[in-house]
Formats: structure tokens, C-alpha cells, sequence
């Protein structure tokens, strides 16, 4: 049984926690995880680059010199690629580089994700994780008493908590995501994982079956 170290906000430790053995105890799988990687990236492109090609760029239209006589190459306008301030050859053009996935296979990539974090004693809980104000400072006193300080991590609440966020943002690394918003990028990028008691509960329920 895998195992995580349970602090307080204050950083203090109060013991271990048997961490599930789904979604924690899983074989994980590299080339699933990479897969799923991709596709969340590719997912976030907009696909708006695009560059002028010869039917789209403007001028050109009349034919520089006369084709024999005159000593130099042909040519029939000055909008071609070779020439500057000419048209581009197979640049980028609008296009959708979004990447369906089965539902199964990015199920399989987040659990690999997090058994990996678990395998290799990078998950850690926190017995609450809530503020009534933002407090950076409280965080970054949490990260260093927890000895996280300098690394990344990825606080992960039960509910999207928009003070919890404001509290995190002005310290490099540190990402809060609530658990329903667990994405395989956030969770391959982050060096440590920390859940809040209900964080972990929902997650073991989520993808314990």
C-alpha cells in the first residue's frame, strides 16, 4: 500500500495516509501519457497562423520586362517567392490541430499519471486547504515548513476556489486546480502533488472503480 505524508496548513506533519490503490496503485503507461500530452497541447492551439501566398498577395500584376532581349531571367511578376518582399512557399495556413482521444485512453493516462507521482513519493495531502482572505504568505510558509519550497506543485481542491487561487498565483511553480479540472498536463508538469482531504476522497471515488 502506498503511502503520502499528511501535513497541516501550517506545514506540520500529521502523520501518513494509505493512499488508494486506484488511481494510485496503477501500472503507469508512458506512451499513453505522452499521447495524452499532445493532444491536451494541440487542443489549446487556436490554428490562426497563416501566411500570403501568390494568389493572395497583393500586387504583381504586370509582367516586369519584356521575356527575350533584355539580358536577365524571365519573369512574369514581382510578387514571386524568389523575389523580396514576394509570396511564401508552403507556409502556415489556418487549420484545426485538434485530436480525438477515447475516453478510456485519457482515463488510463491520468490514473498513469498519478501512480507514477505516487510511486515515486511525489503526493502529498493537506488536511484543508481553504482561506478566508488571500495569503500568499501562508502558502509559501506551507511550502517551506512541508520542504516543497523551490519545486513545482500542484494543489489540488475539492471545489474551484477562487481565494485558494488568488494565493498561489504570485508564486512561481504553484498551480491550484479544483478536482474535476485535473488535466494530464497540469499533473505531468507539476513536480509534487498535494490533495485536500476531500480532494483525495473524491478522486479515490472518481477513479476507484
Amino acid at each position: 500500500m502506498l503511502k503520502a505524508k499528511r501535513f497541516n496548513l501550517e506545514g506540520k506533519h500529521l502523520g501518513d495516509v494509505d493512499l488508494p490503490e486506484m488511481p494510485f496503485g496503477a501500472r503507469p503507461n508512458g506512451h499513453v501519457v505522452w499521447e495524452s500530452v499532445r493532444n491536451y497541447l494541440g487542443n489549446q492551439r487556436a490554428g490562426t497562423a497563416a501566411t500570403k501566398t501568390r494568389s493572395t498577395v497583393s500586387g504583381g500584376g504586370k509582367k516586369p520586362w519584356r521575356q527575350k532581349g533584355t539580358g536577365r531571367a524571365r519573369a512574369g511578376t514581382i510578387r514571386s517567392p524568389l523575389w523580396v518582399g514576394g509570396a511564401t512557399v508552403f507556409g502556415p495556413q489556418p487549420r484545426s490541430y485538434f485530436r480525438a482521444m477515447p475516453k478510456k485512453m485519457r482515463r488510463l493516462a491520468l490514473v498513469s499519471a498519478l501512480s507514477q507521482r505516487a510511486q515515486d513519493g511525489n503526493v502529498a495531502v493537506v488536511d484543508r486547504f481553504s482561506f478566508e482572505t488571500p495569503r500568499t504568505r501562508t502558502v509559501a510558509a506551507f511550502l517551506s515548513a512541508a520542504g516543497l519550497e523551490g519545486r513545482k506543485v500542484c494543489f489540488v481542491t475539492d471545489r474551484a476556489d477562487s481565494l485558494a487561487i488568488r494565493s498561489c498565483r504570485n508564486i512561481p511553480g504553484v498551480a491550484v486546480l479544483c478536482r474535476e479540472s485535473l488535466n494530464i498536463y497540469d499533473l505531468v508538469k507539476a513536480d509534487v502533488i498535494v490533495f485536500t482531504d476531500d480532494a483525495l476522497k473524491g478522486v479515490a471515488e472518481a477513479y476507484g472503480s
